[in-house]
């Protein structure tokens, strides 16, 4: 059933799902949270066909909050609220309503999205695309208990993760993450099968990434070890391979859909590790409420830094040696017998170190940094 409102208020939104429940005979309601989509008219279908197949794991009230820009100066003033109520067969197995807000209540969608809240259920927020920086401090994600975005839709994804990282807030997710979930678990086993110590780790994928490079900063984070980040043409992550004490240890997915687990002195083993749908990776993260302390971690350990550690130490630059005194060394005699420069006379006079003495002292510091590399 759906119910079409032109120039509409939060109230009436309210009423029409009354309405629609009690004309399909159930007028209790029966979510278990609230979903709020912000996104654009380009990707609004994608996202609600999305949300609606994981309502049949988690029935919900989604709200899609569609912020619609006006062409003239004139419209931009006016300010008019249009919904689209969908309950039964047309919301899945919950209750769908589609706001598109035009002119200045565009900048207030938290006023209109509040009074359609389900009371006493959590409320989720995601940005399929265009997600503000901190999405803590968002009008509408400050409604939030668990907020989601999603790297993969940036311009500059690898520079998004920096972003993300110094404004996390417990209760933030990205579908970037979810996307390595059985990545993680695949090896998490393949470490439970022998007992080693990973020396380093390589992770292949394509260029720009994001889960990439959470998968790389997760083991680096976990493992303690140089983590080398090497690029293939995809399809998203290729392979994983660890050097450890007993050998090595490689999950290769080349096709995006079957891996192949390879352990020494094990036959290799064909994995199931499929690139899956975006319906799948919102339904996992609707799963939990709670932070993602896990996430937190590797989001922390930074882009910057997991480059740094896969970088090969650089040798210390040759220090070039003193340059010989041009004066004679019979001139004046030291008081052991042995010749000395006037330079080197001069110097014990003034109470300086000789040369060889003070290239040595210059020496010491570069040695001491070459050791802290």
């Amino acid at each position: 059933m759906k119910i079409d409102l032109t120039d509409t208020t939060a109230g009436k939104v309210n009423k029409a799902l009354v309405q629609g429940r009690r004309a399909i005979g159930t007028p209790a309601v029966g979510m278990v949270l609230t979903l709020v989509i912000v996104t654009d008219e380009e990707n609004a279908y994608d996202a609600l066909k999305a949300a609606g197949d994981a309502s049949h794991e988690h029935p919900s009230r989604t709200l899609v909050v569609i912020k619609r820009v006006s062409r003239s100066p004139r419209d931009r003033t006016a300010s008019r609220l249009d919904a689209e109520v969908r309950v039964g067969a047309d919301a899945g197995s919950g209750e769908t309503v589609i706001l598109r807000l035009y002119g200045e209540v565009a900048d207030h969608a938290d006023s209109v999205v509040l009074p359609l809240l389900l009371p006493d259920a959590p409320v989720v927020v995601w940005w399929p695309v265009n997600a503000p920086l901190d999405p803590a401090k968002d009008p509408l994600g400050a409604l939030a208990q668990r907020r989601v975005t999603d790297t993969y839709s940036s311009e500059q994804p690898v520079r998004e993760l920096s972003a993300r990282a110094d404004a996390y807030t417990p209760g933030d997710t990205d579908l970037s993450w979810t996307r390595i979930t059985p990545w993680r678990s695949m090896l998490a086993a393949a470490l439970d099968q022998v007992v080693c110590e990973v020396k380093a780790v390589e992770v292949e994928g394509e260029e720009f990434n994001p889960s990439c490079e959470l998968l790389a900063m997760w083991l680096a984070d976990r493992l303690d070890v140089p983590v080398k980040r090497s690029l293939s043409a995809g399809p998203g992550l290729t392979a994983v391979r660890l050097d450890t004490s007993e050998g090595a240890i490689a999950l290769d997915r080349a096709d995006g859909s079957l891996a192949t687990l390879s352990i020494d002195g094990q036959p290799d083993r064909a994995v199931a590790l499929k690139r899956r749908e975006t319906a799948e990776l919102i339904a996992e993260e609707l799963r939990r409420l709670d932070p993602d302390d896990t996430y937190a971690s590797a989001l922390r350990f930074g882009v910057e830094r997991l480059n740094a550690s896969a970088a090969p130490a650089s040798a210390p630059e040759p220090v070039p040696a003193a340059p010989e005194p041009a004066a004679a060394a019979t001139t004046d005699p030291s008081p052991k017998g042995e010749p000395v420069t006037h330079a080197a006379a001069a110097s014990a006079a003034a109470g300086e170190a000789p040369a060889t003495e003070a290239a040595s002292q210059e020496r010491a510091p570069l040695k001491k940094r070459a050791k802290a590399t």
